[in-house]
């Protein structure tokens, strides 16, 4: 179950019924996306910080903004951020074919 301060980042789950161990990944994705100063804090203490640096390495689902934030954040090498290269970039799909 997630603390109550962190549920909001979950908008679409029921925040009671997440199991933070088995799905710790996914956890901090979203708060390393989207979430404020004490959900990243939440985020360090519970899980720590080479679970961060994992998420940071192998995610394709962090932005590229994100992905950058935290690789200077832990100082990690640009070519080990698996999203930071061309070949995970997610496109942007137009809404309307022209």
């Amino acid at each position: 179950m997630l603390p109550e301060n962190i549920r909001k980042f979950f908008w679409e789950y029921d925040g009671k019924e997440i199991d933070v161990q088995e799905n710790w990944f996914f956890i901090i994705e979203r708060l390393l996306e989207y979430g404020d100063f004490e959900a990243v804090k939440w985020s360090l203490k519970h899980f720590g910080q080479d679970k961060l640096i994992e998420v940071v390495k192998t995610s394709r689902n962090i932005s590229k903004k994100t992905a950058s934030m935290w690789q200077n954040y832990f100082n990690l090498p640009k070519e080990d951020i698996k999203c930071m290269n061309l070949s995970c970039q997610k496109t942007d799909m137009p809404f309307l074919p022209n």
